[in-house]
């Protein structure tokens, strides 16, 4: 009787419903703040992407910095975020969109199953969509992916899902 591959999917999400509380709270705190007075500064999130609209970019910094912190509170990875090119707008305005990262792309995927292969462990990794999926006969092997992926320091965040 063969032994049965093990297999565990390396994915790449982030709770939307913290994200939500965290802009929330980034929202309150704002309102509450006396820099703030008189700046008409908005935070929203639409979709999979959180806008921000201030004055200024002073202002534009520390609107980031308290959403950073309020997601870090929420256990949300910051590196699940793209911050995209800062725009200014009439009257000194700035704003920026930052998005959401959801799943893996194929480049992203290359690099992960690169980086598996030159581990030289008996696993096999293959890209299914948004999802790479990692097989193998030695649980030990399977571990040690994992291990060496969480040490890698990729741009992304990995969750493992799915180890049977």
């Amino acid at each position: 009787m063969a032994t049965k591959d093990s297999t565990f999917d390396i994915v790449s999400q982030v709770d939307m419903q913290e994200v939500t509380n965290a802009v929330n709270q980034t929202e309150k705190e704002i309102a509450q703040r006396f820099d703030f007075k008189g700046s008409n500064t908005v935070i929203e999130k639409k979709e999979d992407e959180i806008l921000i609209a201030t004055s200024d970019d002073f202002k534009l910094r520390n609107v980031i910095d308290i959403l950073q912190t309020k997601l870090a509170k929420r256990n949300v990875p910051l590196k699940g975020m793209d911050y995209q090119k800062v725009e200014h707008a009439l009257g000194g305005r700035v704003k920026q969109v930052i998005k959401v990262k959801q799943g893996i792309n194929q480049e992203e995927a290359k690099k992960i199953t690169t980086l598996i292969k030159g581990l030289k462990l008996k696993v096999q990794a293959s890209v299914q969509g948004d999802v790479v999926r990692v097989s193998g006969k030695n649980r030990d092997d399977l571990q040690a992916v994992i291990q060496a992926l969480k040490a890698a320091d990729l741009p992304m965040n990995l969750q493992f899902v799915n180890y049977r």
